[in-house]
């Protein structure tokens, strides 16, 4: 059974079964700061679960894609070591809300495994809820008693809390769950000993493939659970597993899901897949990786170094480490994956056609970054070889810094050590790994308390903000939350005219007054469809009515800066061509920034071009036609642009300032003349095939303008008020040029004088030749010195020290035949830097230190001094 098969045969059925059949959301998670990716097919539903939202359906079936980089079995650096792990995986799932429960879940699941895709009944296990004492919670006799109908009772294992008690995190719905495992080793190994007794044992042939979740309870802050109104069915089902179990493979490696993309790996490698386990782990790393990476991109979420972004450069990167590694791929190789993979996932998955030249693109110049970056982390650590020739253990400090910096994973650098005879000190690096764990969670660390009802209601907050900017509210519940040792609250009103953040633009603040008090909302976000206001106090009065205002100040400027940004795509597409798709955008009230495709920087022709488009359209004042909550359908047919990798509902809101036409659910100018001035301060890349400009409107344009006339004032007094400011800069420049070139060469004069001079200073002592100066000579200048003059001798030591723009810096340099004898400068001068409180390093024949401490300058020469002339064994 192929696998687009299996997935159309789960839909089918669950259509059947009056499942309304969702497309999957999108695998980057947006408005919900716990998460940056879909893990579970769950996600999108979470603002029902947590009774936010009301169900659009009682009954709903999806394939749900999902992305996983840590917890439970799914620690990156293992994807790709066993058979059934994955960053990127389909989700398939039948969700009800308030309808069916547990009799009907289990009956659809079993009938679908074994009547429909036919599994062998006696391969099939089935673990329930075990009971908490801790919870004060029972076995889940009601799932038992349902489940022993279908299937043998020595077939039914009761599971513990871990295994078998499903939570959304620390609070919120949960409940039991029952799993559904499958035994597919050979029938001999069967009779040595049962499947049961393998259940969550982590064997790769017992494994769990359908999880089925009753989430009846609504866990507390303070840890304990109490019964929701409602009950709703959760369940996921692996696809790739499932594909592997159907299609009678051991791994799901080996199914038609991942199959065609080795195939093509091992041949771009010209290698076999199963011939050697470290290249058949890098060609399934690569396999698992491009389409992680891939639908992330397909999604709106480009690699960079912060957050979600940093997550898809880092299995990007370790998918190339592999290939460079272990399949000698030296150059670019992922991107050419990606025509395969559109071929092969992208009839379901359509974003993936839309966005291949984007995909292929990014990733490219991506790959391309990361080997340059693999190079100059190899760079380092053979100058770390040769700096410690004599020292085996290589530092953990220095092997953190290579992961860190350089993208290294552990084990290439203990790779690479072994191949040279040394070893990694792993206890240091796992020092500095935990440290960078601890600050993360130290920076990531939120304690949020349960909501407290003031007014119970069931309804969302009404946004009445695109009308009016002041209205009376209710406070229906709030919050506290402590975080970094700063207490806020979050209030939720029955309406409001505060905008929270979404598409990019920044939310209200404001404030909410009563009679008695004034209370500032600093921040207005959503979050799994609350609308949250964020205060620094609670107000004293929460059940009075407030009258909410919006700072207008601030809502003006963002609006002119949103609308701005409406007009700039605009302007871009008609000189720049259709290919420009915005990619990302933010507005606040001091500036917007941009995000597009296009695959050059732009001319200077082109921005000029740009600007006076877009101001000609603020001129016309071209007023707004604002379409809210019409079907989707409706703003296609308008030609309406679609935000990148953002997914839309039935219904959404359309703005249309003349030819310029986008969904967009946030706010704008009434007309565009009020925007005044738009003016662009920079265009740069971000990512391949990706610009960004930034700019600024209204009265920070006008101040940008009087800045650049008040410096071209100023240029003018410098320059004497000349009549011709160019002429007199490029005479001035000219002028400089000249300068530089005279001093250069008198620079060049006072080294070879100076070099003739110490040449005459050399002292021998103990059998070595011996030049020590102490001076305020420009360490460069020495630098030169100290190397031409370093085999005037035999055995020579060349110590300069020297104060320079009030720090101390020293130049060591031995002559060749004391380097023969294991003179080593840069370790000698790392341990004599620490006088001068400083570091140093180099080579083994030439290094420099510098530091803070001047006073110590002496004791770091004669510390030299004693480490060489005064040691050396031939006295």
């Amino acid at each position: 059974m192929k696998s687009s098969d299996v997935r159309g045969a789960f839909l089918y059925f669950f259509q059947q079964k009056g499942h309304e059949i969702e497309s999957s959301s999108s695998i980057v998670v947006r408005n919900d700061p716990t998460l940056m990716f879909t893990n579970a097919g769950m996600n999108q539903f979470k603002d029902v679960f947590l009774g936010n939202s009301p169900a659009k359906h009682k009954r709903v079936a999806n394939s749900q894609k999902c992305l996983r980089v840590s917890g439970k079995h799914n620690d990156l650096e293992e994807v790709g070591k066993d058979t059934y792990h994955h960053t990127m995986f389909e989700m398939l799932g039948n969700w009800s809300f308030g309808d069916y429960f547990k009799k009907e879940a289990i009956a659809w699941g079993w009938e679908f495994l074994t009547e429909i895709v036919k599994i062998k009944k006696e391969n099939l296990y089935v673990t329930v809820f075990g009971g908490d004492e801790n919870d004060n919670t029972e076995k889940d006799w009601e799932a038992y008693n349902l489940w022993k109908e279908i299937i043998d009772e020595d077939r039914i294992i009761f599971g513990s809390k871990k295994d078998n008690f499903w939570e959304m995190g620390d609070a919120g719905p949960c409940g039991p769950c029952s799993e559904i495992h499958v035994d597919i080793r050979s029938e001999e190994e069967k009779k040595k000993l049962p499947g049961r007794e393998l259940i969550n044992k982590d064997n790769p042939q017992v494994i769990e493939i359908w999880n089925l979740v009753f989430i009846q309870y609504q866990r507390l802050a303070n840890g304990e659970l109490e019964l929701l109104p409602e009950k709703y069915v959760d369940t996921g089902l692996g696809f790739e597993r499932l594909c592997m179990v159907l299609q009678g493979k051991q791994s799901n490696y080996d199914t038609d899901v991942f199959q065609p993309y080795i195939r093509e790996i091992a041949k771009m490698a010209q290698l076999s897949y199963r011939n050697n386990e470290k290249q058949d782990i890098a060609m399934r790393v690569i396999a698992d990786h491009l389409r992680a990476v891939a639908f992330a991109i397909a999604d709106g979420q480009l690699p960079s170094n912060t957050g979600a972004g940093y997550v898809i450069r880092r299995i990007l990167r370790r998918a190339v480490r592999y290939g460079f590694t272990f399949l000698q791929f030296e150059q670019p190789f992922m991107y050419k994956l990606i025509p395969l993979l559109v071929k092969t996932m992208g009839d379901y998955f359509p974003e993936l056609k839309k966005q291949q030249v984007l995909i292929e693109k990014v990733m490219q110049e991506e790959e391309l970054s990361f080997l340059r970056t693999l190079s100059q982390g190899i760079q380092r650590f053979e100058q770390y070889i040769t700096n410690f020739p004599d020292n085996k253990t290589i530092d953990g400090d220095f092997a953190f810094e290579l992961f860190d910096t350089y993208g290294f994973p552990i084990d290439l650098t203990q790779l690479m050590a072994n191949e040279k005879g040394y070893r990694v000190d792993m206890d240091l690096f796992y020092q500095g790994l935990a440290k960078q764990k601890e600050r993360s969670r130290t920076v990531a660390a939120m304690e949020t308390d349960d909501w407290i009802v003031v007014t119970p209601s069931d309804k969302e907050t009404v946004f009445l903000g695109y009308d009016q900017l002041t209205l009376p509210v209710h406070i229906l519940r709030y919050r506290k939350v402590t975080a970094k040792d700063k207490q806020f609250y979050q209030l939720i009103f029955d309406k409001t005219p505060f905008y929270a953040e979404a598409g990019g633009q920044v939310g209200d603040s404001g404030y909410i007054k009563s009679a008695k008090e004034c209370v500032r909302i600093t921040q207005t976000k959503k979050e799994n469809n609350l609308h949250i206001h964020v205060s620094d106090a609670l107000p004293q009065s929460i059940s009075e009515e407030f009258i909410a205002e919006v700072d207008v100040a601030k809502r003006s400027s963002t609006e002119n800066n949103h609308s701005a940004t409406h007009l700039l795509h605009f302007a871009l597409r008609s000189i720049l061509g259709n290919h420009v798709e915005q990619k990302g955008s933010f507005v606040n009230a001091e500036r917007l920034r941009f995000d597009f495709s296009h695959f050059s920087k732009m001319s200077k022709e082109e921005i000029r071009k740009t600007e006076l488009m877009v101001n000609h359209l603020i001129r016309e004042n071209i007023a707004i036609d604002d379409y809210r909550n019409i079907p989707v359908t409706e703003a296609e047919k308008m030609g309406a642009m679609a935000l990148f990798g953002e997914k839309y509902g039935d219904k959404v809101r359309v703005v249309q300032f003349g030819n310029s036409i986008e969904f967009c659910g946030g706010t704008h100018v009434c007309a565009t003349g009020k925007i005044g001035l738009f003016k662009i301060v920079s265009e740069t890349a971000i990512a391949a095939g990706i610009r960004r400009i930034e700019a600024i409107t209204a009265t920070a344009a006008t101040d940008y303008l009087y800045k650049m006339e008040d410096d071209l004032e100023t240029i003018k007094v410098i320059l004497n008020n000349a009549p011709n400011i160019i002429n007199s800069l490029q005479r001035l420049v000219n002028e400089n040029e000249q300068l530089k070139t005279e001093i250069d060469f008198f620079r060049k004069e006072k080294t070879l004088q100076l070099e003739k001079h110490y040449a005459e200073k050399f002292e021998t002592k103990n059998n070595i030749c011996l030049l020590k100066i102490i001076g305020e000579e420009n360490p460069n200048t020495l630098k030169d010195i100290a190397f031409k003059l370093r085999n005037k001798y035999t055995d020579s030591v060349l110590i300069f020290g020297t104060v320079f723009e009030g720090k101390p810096n020293i130049t060591l340099a031995f002559s060749d035949n004391l380097v023969d004898k294991g003179y080593n400068a840069s370790s000698i001068i790392r341990e004599a830097a620490k006088s001068i409180q400083g570091g140093g390093g180099g080579q083994t024949f030439l290094a420099t230190a510098g530091g803070k401490n001047c006073e110590g300058l002496n004791d770091a020469v004669e510390k030299i001094i004693a480490l060489t002339v005064n040691n050396n064994e031939d006295n």
